[in-house]
């Protein structure tokens, strides 16, 4: 068989998954308007992609307060959660498995999608050198740059962390298989994380050990909700997307893999740097990640099907994650088992319109 590791069976905390071959959360900026809804298009698009080990939704935003990009879903609001019921009513029929990613962009963000236009909240006043996308007064969409955030007081972050136990909350009830907590990529946990976006100065900042506070209280907020065992947690050491920055990037993954690993969770999913500029984990990163956490290891960034084989022979990794390549193969699985050529993925149609560049893509026909 071709990549016999890769295609392999796994357990992932309660999950029995069929392959190791996970679709990666993928933002499309695809949902139903007005309300941020999951609608039949989504259903059918996760749908088509159900012969992945295990589907992680594109990220959703927990509140008004987490968006920080037009047309993306929410779990905040009764549509919504009847919206992602069908989608994963649709996944579980076509024999997949699907968790939700729980997002918060942080100051990753705007007064035009903020709710009365207020300014978005970071761990610390600092604007980001990013962007993010709305739409403007006059109706057209466009990629603007981030507003100033304002520092969120601690006697907000209670709140922050209830919203995410709301949002899992909801999640449980539209069916999904677990719940992962988006922790990477330059939002609002990322930030409490890295030393270049908290500069607070309260039990929320300085070291490493409070920097982590309010990330792991959103982690025991949902696992209150889920257990453990259906919650994973996804971070990007050494990330600069979004304008990240952080002296102890090696340290606080090490502490979090710890702190992952008391809590028991189900899998520790990591956004490799590389694809956006960061820098390539070294071998004896990965090493000292697999030696701190037991449970399911998942690696995203780049991989293909040969590469992410050995990862898992090697035992540093459990499941590899696959992005783009799933925009392209809905098929993907498939297509890695019979070694067929895969589709490219259409730059042009990743973020918003309609079938185009999302439900369209053709299935490997055998010649």
């Amino acid at each position: 068989m071709a990549y016999p590791h890769l295609l392999s069976p796994m357990r992932c905390g309660a999950l029995h998954l069929n392959n190791r071959v996970w679709m990666a959360p993928l933002t499309r900026s695809r949902a139903a308007q007005p309300g941020d809804v999951p609608s039949e298009l989504n259903a059918e698009y996760y749908a088509q992609r159900a012969n992945a080990g295990l589907i992680v939704s594109e990220a959703t935003q927990i509140s008004r307060q987490g968006q920080g990009y037009a047309w993306t879903p929410g779990i905040y609001t009764e549509p919504q959660e009847a919206g992602w019921q069908r989608v994963v009513q649709a996944v579980h029929a076509a024999g997949g498995k699907i968790v939700l990613q729980l997002w918060h962009v942080g100051r990753i963000s705007h007064p035009l999608l903020q709710e009365n236009g207020a300014a978005p909240v970071a761990p610390s006043a600092i604007t980001a050198n990013a962007q993010c996308f709305v739409v403007q007064p006059d109706g057209t969409p466009a990629n603007v740059p981030t507003a100033s955030p304002r520092a969120l007081d601690s006697s907000e972050l209670p709140a922050i962390a209830q919203d995410y136990a709301a949002a899992a909350a909801r999640a449980k009830r539209a069916g999904f298989d677990g719940v992962e907590i988006h922790m990477a990529n330059g939002y609002l946990l990322d930030q409490f994380l890295c030393t270049g976006s908290n500069q607070r100065t309260d039990d929320y900042g300085g070291n490493i050990e409070n920097r982590a506070r309010f990330p792991l209280e959103v982690l025991d907020a949902v696992i209150g909700v889920w257990g453990p065992e259906r919650v994973g947690v996804r971070l990007s050491p050494f990330g600069t997307f979004n304008d990240m920055q952080d002296r102890e990037a090696d340290a606080m993954a090490v502490y979090l893999a710890r702190a992952f690993q008391e809590r028991e969770i189900a899998y520790l999913h990591i956004a490799e740097p590389d694809w956006a500029g960061g820098p390539t984990l070294s071998d004896e990163f990965r090493h000292n990640l697999r030696h701190e956490f037991s449970g399911s290891l998942v690696w995203t960034g780049g991989y293909d099907a040969q590469r992410a084989d050995e990862m898992i022979q090697s035992g540093l990794a459990d499941a590899i994650g696959f992005g783009r390549p799933y925009i392209a193969n809905p098929d993907l699985v498939n297509r890695f088992a019979h070694q067929a050529p895969l589709n490219a993925p259409d730059v042009n149609t990743f973020y918003g319109g309609g079938t185009a560049g999302y439900t369209d893509y053709p299935c490997w026909q055998p010649s």
